[in-house]
């Protein structure tokens, strides 16, 4: 099971990279079509006019694919700011008690969440739903990445409140990072 729920962790982690891919080449395919036009207008040249049709809507909607998918790898990560001035200054069993409750209450915020997310997709899809932009996009495609990034999230906190209430310690608590960037720990 924990090998299970770990690769759908690093998935999702996968899947939010793949967006970020999808927008930086977006981005260069628009620049590099502008420079062209850019380019044949100096040269005397009719521009041939290239352009990536609603880029900044697509990549609103694959930013927020990005964010919701990351979630769940960057919690496991401890990589979620986290003030925990309050747990370093009470007894460990008030500490301990205080994590398990805060666990609880984002687990229950974030399986609201994607409970309400997954109703909006829905909506989209029952009544077709479509963006403004240019390219007429389905808003149940954003709204289900949306609603799967949450979906993980609230499946890695309620892993970790289970592993919380069985007695070890939370994923973002054990974590070891050994990152020429964020050092080791």
């Amino acid at each position: 099971m924990r090998k299970a729920l770990n690769s759908l962790y690093q998935a999702s982690t996968a899947l939010a990279a793949c967006c970020l891919v999808v927008i930086a080449s977006l981005v260069v395919i628009q620049v590099l079509g502008r420079a062209l036009d850019w380019t044949r207008k100096i040269s005397g040249l009719e521009p041939l006019g290239l352009q990536v049709p609603s880029l900044a809507e697509i990549a609103g909607f694959l930013l927020v694919g990005a964010s919701f998918l990351a979630l769940a790898g960057t919690l496991r990560n401890s990589d979620h700011i986290r003030v925990s001035i309050l747990l370093q200054a009470v007894p460990p069993a008030i500490a301990r008690f205080l994590n398990v409750w805060a666990i609880a209450v984002a687990f229950a915020l974030a399986a609201f969440f994607t409970w309400h997310a997954g109703w909006l997709a829905f909506d989209s899809f029952n009544y077709n739903e479509t963006s403004y932009g240019i390219i007429p996009i389905p808003l149940v495609y954003p709204q289900l990445i949306m609603t799967f990034g949450l979906m993980v999230f609230a499946i890695s906190l309620f892993d970790d409140l289970v592993l919380t209430l069985v007695g070890s310690d939370p994923s973002f608590e054990t974590v070891v990072k050994d990152d020429p960037i964020e050092g080791k720990e």
